[in-house]
């Protein structure tokens, strides 16, 4: 076995004699080239086993390490004040919120709608939770629109969106379509899943409320 190029491990795993003993039996043995070069593979593909075997470690290692850190910074968050639900509201307007006024035949005009466009579930419920309990909104006051492409089945975004803001199909006014022009329609259908979500209030009081805000909260910068 060794003359013919196998390594002390696979000897030892075949025949159970162990590698010390191995050593001392066959060191005097000579190699042929193509016994040395089998070695010499088996050697480079142990090399390369144990960086996978490591980066395999090494990656559930950190998968348990980010889990365990996720959790542990869970318990941080309490219970929502209205105060802290008020800022998170404005922060979420003020990054994915449509701000600037409506212009038509180059005057702005004097009403205004909040909208508000995301596909993340979450953000979505947490800035309507935000309408109600911070700016009142009820029920029969929301505008929602989905925004779906092609591949997404309408009825069953209907049933998760409808899940997700708590409202009736009623509050869901025509779906709109799109298709990316940069991606020549190869979006990955799996990328999102249920589309986009634009959530209206037609109140230019509330918003010019939020955008107060918003300019409160530059202010303190």
């Amino acid at each position: 076995m060794r003359i013919s190029g196998y390594s002390y491990n696979e000897i030892n795993e075949k025949l159970g004699v162990p590698k010390s003993t191995l050593s001392l039996w066959l060191r005097k043995i000579i190699l042929s080239d193509k016994a040395t070069a089998r070695l010499r593979t088996r050697m480079r593909q142990g090399v390369l086993n144990g960086f996978v075997k490591r980066n395999k470690l090494q990656t559930h290692e950190a998968q348990k390490r980010a889990k365990l850190t996720r959790e542990t910074a869970q318990k941080d968050i309490s219970t929502l004040t209205k105060e802290s639900l008020r800022m998170i509201g404005v922060a979420l307007y003020w990054a994915e919120g449509y701000k600037r006024p409506v212009m038509k035949d180059g005057k702005e005009r004097t009403g205004h709608a909040i909208s508000f466009v995301n596909s993340d579930p979450g953000m979505v419920a947490i800035f309507m939770r935000f309408l109600r309990e911070t700016l009142g909104v009820t029920d029969t006051e929301f505008r929602i629109a989905m925004r779906l492409y092609p591949n997404i089945n309408e009825q069953i975004a209907l049933k998760y969106w409808m899940n997700i803001t708590n409202l009736g199909k009623q509050n869901f006014t025509k779906t709109t379509y799109l298709i990316s022009t940069a991606s020549k329609q190869k979006r990955p259908f799996n990328r999102l899943p249920h589309g986009t979500l634009q959530v209206a209030v037609y109140d230019t009081a509330r918003f010019h409320r939020i955008l107060g805000w918003i300019e409160g909260v530059k202010n303190q910068s």
